[in-house]
């Protein structure tokens, strides 16, 4: 089933995010990444603004935040999105969450999210663009995890709200 409720959260740790986080990276599907990095990395690292997390009753199934993809304030309106779910959620509310995210996002003034996405990665693919995203193209070889360059795929999202 679903998540039952979509969160704000301003700064506190995920309460279980680290965890899933840690399975999606351990599909080998998800990012670059091996290991997730420490707390106070990652809350540097992603916009305290628009992070959001998904939960069951009480426990945290999926969290989704943006980060910059600049210091330059010409770019201070495009964000890089990053949507994890627990293994056991998957499937059932990646779309409303990314979709959440976008609302929070235009709320604080973002104009462009953009998503790196392993070609492999069909379900993430078919998410984004139901979410509003379209392809840019594909970046190859990329990032090399463990001995194997990667692909990805750039899609992006232009806000009809912000900068329209």
């Amino acid at each position: 089933k679903p998540a039952n409720c979509i969160v704000e959260n301003r700064g506190e740790k995920l309460g279980g995010g680290y965890e899933i986080y840690q399975e999606g990276i351990a599909t080998g599907n998800a990012t670059v990444e091996t290991e997730a990095p420490p707390w106070e990395r990652w809350n540097d690292n992603h916009r305290p603004d628009s992070r959001l997390v998904a939960k069951d009753g009480d426990l945290v199934v999926g969290w989704a935040a943006i980060s910059p993809v600049s210091s330059r304030d010409a770019y201070s309106g495009v964000a890089e999105v990053s949507v994890y779910v627990a293994e056991k959620f998957r499937g059932q509310g990646q779309e409303l969450l990314l979709n959440h995210l976008v609302s929070a996002s235009e709320f604080v003034g973002v104009w462009i999210l953009q998503a790196s996405i392993f070609v492999e990665n069909e379900a993430s693919i078919a998410i984004h663009a139901a979410c509003g995203f379209r392809s840019v193209g594909t970046r190859e070889r990329i990032g090399c995890l463990y001995g194997r360059w990667r692909d990805t795929l750039l899609m992006e999202r232009r806000s009809s709200v912000i900068g329209a």
